[in-house]
């Protein structure tokens, strides 16, 4: 996987690129590197971005209200999101008493998020084992940690790189018998046993609705950054059942979809 500064410098170059070249609109999405990039890149393009970070935080955006410059977007909270992911994760494993957390070092915020959750696990009771990955290989030796800890299930936290190796990560879960749950509907949709967070439908839909308005003349200044409003429960009903897992009453009527 390239770095996060080799990205940024790729972002940047092309930014700096589009700015002679008059291009009327950038988007970024996913990650505050690339939205960050982008921004830091030119001050004239329209940029709209989708992330899970909070905006206001990573200098995007003046306020959420009044973004102020050239930049607006989504705002999904995934990041925010890790004690109710934990509370779910509970109920669905009530005997857990050590819960694995893969992070990825190099995401913004990866630290705040653990000690989020890590806060959120000491009034459970539960103890965390963090464990780190940022590539292909390091997701296999993470899953090989957990499996040597002997954690009763695990927490992914939201992460692009995590997302584009979704597959792998969801595969490996179930092999090794580790209940998961993770952030976007995604995961379940690859065998992934439960997810919870925003929608990222409902975030890209949006992102193409400023997009459009941008193009048609409004300013980014003008559209106030859209806090994600829907979030949904997505249960795998065939994973819980290769774990040997019974979903609870409660669960089934939180669920927005089950995956039969």
């Amino acid at each position: 996987m390239r770095s996060y500064s080799d990205i940024y410098r790729t972002i940047t170059s092309a930014l700096f690129a589009a700015t002679r070249n008059r291009f009327r609109l950038s988007q970024a999405r996913g990650c505050w590197t690339y939205s960050g990039a982008a921004k830091g890149a030119t001050a004239s393009i329209p940029i709209v971005f989708a992330g899970n970070e909070g905006p206001v935080k990573a200098d995007l955006v003046a306020s959420l209200a009044r973004p102020g410059g050239n930049a607006t977007g989504v705002y999904f909270f995934a990041s925010e999101l890790g004690a109710k992911q934990l509370g779910l994760l509970r109920e669905l494993v009530p005997a857990a008493a050590r819960i694995g957390l893969l992070i990825n070092p190099n995401s913004e915020g990866a630290e705040a998020v653990a000690r989020k959750v890590e806060t959120a696990a000491s009034a459970i009771p539960v103890a965390i084992d963090v464990v780190q990955a940022s590539d292909r290989n390091g997701i296999d030796a993470a899953f090989a940690t957990l499996v040597r800890n002997k954690v009763d299930a695990l927490l992914s936290t939201p992460d692009p790189f995590f997302y584009s190796r979704r597959l792998q990560i969801a595969t490996l879960a179930t092999r090794h018998a580790i209940p998961a749950i993770y952030a976007v509907r995604e995961y379940a949709e690859v065998g992934g046993l439960m997810t919870y967070g925003a929608s990222l439908k409902e975030a890209w839909r949006q992102l193409g609705v400023y997009t459009g308005r941008i193009l048609k003349g409004v300013k980014p200044v003008d559209l106030p950054v859209v806090q994600s409003i829907k979030f949904e429960l997505i249960i795998n009903a065939q994973t819980a059942r290769a774990l040997g897992l019974k979903i609870s009453d409660n669960l089934l009527s939180l669920a927005d979809e089950v995956i039969e």
